[in-house]
Parts: structure tokens; C-alpha cells; sequence
């Protein structure tokens, strides 16, 4: 089957705010020809150095509204006080017309729903070194008062509790370990066949990763 022929696959990423999935996404797109990213809209305010239609679409909240109205999203949440959602046109136009396969760094509540509207999408969750190191990048940005921060780390606590929906899960310590990581899962599907797909699965399993995670005391924040 030619590239112009299949239909490509969407890839979600999900973390808890401050494990570093823009930047892991960005570098696998950069490294895979045949990934594209999916670029979200917002109602938040642009970060230094964001662009409108790179990093993400920024809308005002009676844009976002609309678009809900409109049913233009296949999953939309709030988080931190803004709204955040993928549009459906943002899987359609790559998938459908370019044959590419896509990667959705969306929350955690937005993962949920695409879960019940694309049976084809492949989930993987990230996961900070530890809960430690996860306030620590936090607090480290400067970007959020010390109360947002609490709010962000307390809905990463629950946000931990849906790791057990995804397929994989990939922890984030070392970088070019990561992107190699998310990189093998998005060429295991891609290809299809049973022995590579169980052969990522054995080593990036869920549940294998999740169980390790908790017994190097990633949970604790002490």
C-alpha cells in the first residue's frame, strides 16, 4: 500500500503539565517524515516565543465556544482554567490526504474522550522521573504562581489514575531515550505486524512501566 493510499494513524501523548511532552512530540516529528503534528486550539495567552498555528491556535473563548457549538472538535477540555481541544479537520487533512500518521500532545481529559471517538488511535502516556522532579520543573519555568503550581500538581495526582486507559507509557528522564522510545512504539504500529507490535509492547507495557515507576518511589513528592 502506497503512502498516498493508506490512511494514517493518530498517536496521543499524554503527561501531567511539566513532563516535557511538547518537547518530545516536536523532536519526533522533527526525526519522522512521515509524523505529523497536531496543532491544538486554545484559550490561553501565547508563551514567549509561541506562534499561532505552530505551536498552537490561539482563539478567544467566544471562538472556542463556537467551534463547540459547531461540533468542530473530536475532544475539548479545560484545564487550568483554559480550554484546550483538537479539531477535526486537524486529523482528517494529514491522515486522510496525506497518508501520514499523527501525533496529539493533548491533556489527559481530552485523551478520553478520542478514546471513545478513534478506535484506530494508539495511546501513550509519559511520565516525569518522579513526582519530585515534576514539581521541580514546575516551579523552575516561572511561568505560574506558586498557588497554580499547587492546583497543577494536585491534578497530576488524579491525572496518574488514567495511565491504566493507555497502551503505553514511557518515562521521562533522559531525552533521547524518551524520543527513541515514543519513536519504536509510532514504527511498531505503523508496521502492523504481531511480532512488532508485541515486541514494543513487551517493552514499553503499561502496566510493566507504571508498576516500576511506583516501586522507585515516583509518586512521592517527600
Amino acid at each position: 500500500m502506497t503512502e498516498r493510499s493508506r490512511i494514517g494513524l493518530p498517536f496521543v501523548v499524554a503527561a501531567p503539565s511539566g513532563t516535557g511532552k511538547t518537547t518530545v512530540c516536536r523532536a519526533c516529528v522533527q526525526r519522522d517524515p512521515r509524523l505529523e503534528f497536531s496543532i491544538s486550539h486554545t484559550t490561553r495567552a501565547p508563551r514567549e516565543g509561541e506562534r499561532s498555528g505552530i505551536d498552537y491556535n490561539f482563539v478567544s473563548p467566544a471562538e472556542f465556544r463556537s467551534m463547540v457549538e459547531a461540533a468542530a472538535f473530536l475532544e475539548h477540555a479545560s484545564y487550568g482554567g483554559e480550554n484546550y481541544g483538537t479539531s477535526i479537520e486537524a486529523l482528517r487533512i494529514p491522515m486522510e490526504d496525506r497518508g501520514h500518521d499523527v501525533l496529539l500532545e493533548i491533556e489527559v481529559q481530552g485523551a478520553a474522550q478520542l478514546r471513545d471517538r478513534r478506535r484506530d488511535a494508539r495511546f501513550i502516556f509519559l511520565l516525569p522521573p518522579s513526582m519530585k522532579v515534576l514539581e521541580q520543573r514546575l516551579r523552575g519555568r516561572g511561568t505560574d504562581s506558586a498557588d497554580a503550581i499547587d492546583r497543577r500538581l494536585g491534578v497530576a495526582d488524579r491525572e496518574l489514575e488514567a495511565i491504566r486507559f493507555f497502551d503505553y507509557a514511557v518515562v521521562n528522564d533522559e531525552l533521547e531515550r524518551t524520543i527513541s522510545a515514543v519513536l519504536e512504539i509510532i514504527s511498531a504500529e505503523r508496521e502492523g505486524s504481531q511480532a512488532a507490535v508485541e515486541a514494543a509492547r513487551a517493552r514499553h507495557a503499561r502496566e510493566s512501566v507504571h508498576t516500576a515507576w511506583l516501586s522507585g518511589g515516583g509518586a512521592r513528592r517527600d
